[in-house]
């Protein structure tokens, strides 16, 4: 088995890694390596090595060519559900090949989540990132008004799509078969659903409303739901 690490792109010296106190416990104490043990070192942001553990550092060897990203941008924009149904959605999107998540602030959120809950968020995202082999670590935006997630869609080259229910809507894999972007948003909503009026500016700015079928899904359930088809759709094209 090869075991993977996620590194902060400026601990990278010139193809010597310093590892951080924790990097070094995670290998040498978790994992069990031994100076000269060979595993594979990550940036997040879409570069991986063949490394060799050191004394406190690694050397990089060869870069690898992998390609275990999904082919098209997705954010995915959530309304916060209660309790810490977040760090779920967080982490099996991660690993479903989210780009970008964004906690949202709607008119039926319950919760006003801490800077100690983003950074949990963000830690669990890299954790993911590691365990499904992504080339990428997901963004974890701050948490951000309903509002203003709208105008993120501002660029006419993203296909943006908010998921309702009780609404006669086309089902996401039927819009997304339509679709030639690169990039697109979605937005799931809190429990009890979106307002009227939240439904009603987000299609006026430019999102289209879709279904994810004909159940009533949880909070936590419908992100996973959405990105299962957005993965399904583009990595079967």
């Amino acid at each position: 088995m090869v075991y993977r690490l996620i590194i902060d792109p400026i601990q990278n010296q010139n193809g010597q890694i310093i590892l951080t106190v924790e990097q070094q416990h995670y290998l040498k104490r978790v994992l069990r390596l031994k100076t000269g043990s060979c595993f594979v070192i990550m940036d997040g942001q879409g570069s991986a090595w063949n490394a060799e553990l050191q004394e406190n550092t690694a050397i990089l060897r060869d870069l690898l060519k992998e390609t275990t990203e999904l082919p098209i941008a997705i954010t995915l924009m959530v309304a916060i559900p209660k309790g810490n149904g977040f760090d779920e959605i967080v982490r099996c999107c991660t690993e479903m090949g989210v780009t970008q998540i964004v906690p949202i602030i709607s008119q039926r959120t319950l919760v006003q989540p801490s800077s100690h809950k983003l950074e949990r968020w963000r830690k669990i995202a890299k954790e993911a990132a590691e365990q499904s082999e992504r080339q990428n670590t997901p963004v974890i935006s701050d948490v951000t008004l309903f509002k203003d997630a709208l105008t993120m869609i501002a660029d006419p080259k993203i296909s943006g799509y908010i998921c309702v229910t009780r609404i006669q809507s086309e089902h996401l894999m039927q819009a997304l078969k339509k679709t030639s972007s690169q990039s697109i948003m979605l937005l799931t909503g809190p429990e009890g659903g979106w307002t009227t009026e939240e439904v009603e500016q987000a299609i006026n700015q430019g999102f289209q409303a879709v279904s994810l079928g004909s159940r009533i899904l949880r909070a936590v359930t419908a992100p996973l739901v959405a990105m299962t088809i957005v993965a399904a759709i583009t990595e079967s094209q």
